[in-house]
């Protein structure tokens, strides 16, 4: 295997770790728990890139269905992605792909942070539709201001901060990883 693929590969599998971890950082309000995963998701993609950050998430929510309990309360399986929250995790890897795609016009650290928002947005609706579908099957009923009130508002102004903290973070160890990669 070659130097820059192992480098590769060991970043994939230490950004996932930390998406893991961040998830395991979690306050029960609501239906939805409050964690770190979405700055685990932001860091990802600002330090690995969009190609290797989705793949870091791919690899997060693949670890979560097989059963390795990385997701918020220390859950994993089939269960939590088809539960009314999986659209939330399902969705980390939306705002992976736009990310991704819009590579080349991030320019400077506003557009970089204008495309990670238009991802958080395309998460929150990605989330809020599967949330929506999965309580109606479940025989409840719920408006979509009831799941925008229990599962977005609440969290704005926290992943508004999230991503705020990555972006100094992301920008730290983008100086530094080249240091360690020559090790």
């Amino acid at each position: 295997m070659k130097k820059k693929t192992l480098i590769n590969t060991v970043e994939i599998g230490v950004m996932a770790a930390i998406i893991a971890i961040c998830s395991w950082i979690s306050l029960n309000v609501g239906n939805v728990p409050f964690t770190l995963q979405t700055f685990g998701v932001f860091l990802a993609l600002q330090v690995l890139g969009g190609a290797n950050g989705t793949i870091a998430v791919l690899v997060y929510i693949i670890l979560g269905l097989v059963g390795v309990p990385v997701f918020a309360g220390f859950t994993g399986g089939v269960g939590i992605i088809l539960g009314p929250t999986g659209g939330y995790i399902v969705g980390f890897l939306i705002m992976g792909v736009i990310y991704w795609f819009s590579e080349k016009v991030q320019k400077n650290t506003l557009i970089q942070v204008l495309i990670l928002v238009l991802g958080l947005v395309a998460c929150y609706g990605f989330g809020t539709i599967w949330f929506s579908k999965v309580y109606a099957n479940q025989g409840n009923a719920v408006t979509l201001w009831a799941v925008l009130g229990w599962c977005v508002f609440p969290f704005i102004i926290p992943d508004a901060v999230k991503l705020a903290v990555s972006v100094i973070i992301s920008k730290n160890l983008k100086k530094v990883l080249p240091k360690i990669r020559k090790i």
